[in-house]
């Protein structure tokens, strides 16, 4: 597998991950008949924050792994790491936020989720001055 197949993979996962949470807010619109906001019901407001928070996190994180994958020198186990700790992160997030405030799904995936960029960033940091070295 290629560098830029590793990087797609996890970039495809990531997006479907952002469209499940968005069909969530969909849904929970047409259900608690919310137009515009949160209509002060707070399970929805947890699903708006859901998604919001994957809109926030998952583009750097594609980002990161896709201008990571274009190094050659880029370990492919790093591109793996950071892609698969960004993507159970985001999962992990997303239900344990929208199954309520504080849980153990919402702590972890936020964890994974700063545990894949600092790989990101320390990866891509290395390989910009691999470069220059």
């Amino acid at each position: 597998m290629l560098r830029v197949e590793i990087a797609a993979l996890y970039a495809g996962a990531n997006i479907l991950i952002l469209l499940a949470l968005a069909l969530v807010v969909v849904a929970g619109r047409r259900r608690h008949k919310i137009r515009l906001g949160d209509g002060g019901n707070e399970d929805f407001s947890r699903a708006v924050r859901a998604h919001a928070n994957a809109a926030e996190y998952i583009p750097a994180g594609i980002a990161g792994l896709a201008l990571l994958s274009l190094f050659e020198g880029s370990p492919l186990w790093l591109l793996h790491a950071a892609g698969a700790s960004l993507t159970l992160g985001r999962l992990l997030h997303g239900v344990g936020l929208n199954a309520g405030m504080v849980n153990l799904g919402r702590m972890l995936g936020t964890l994974l989720t700063w545990v894949s960029f600092v790989l990101l960033g320390a990866g891509l940091i290395w390989a910009g001055l691999g470069q220059q070295l």
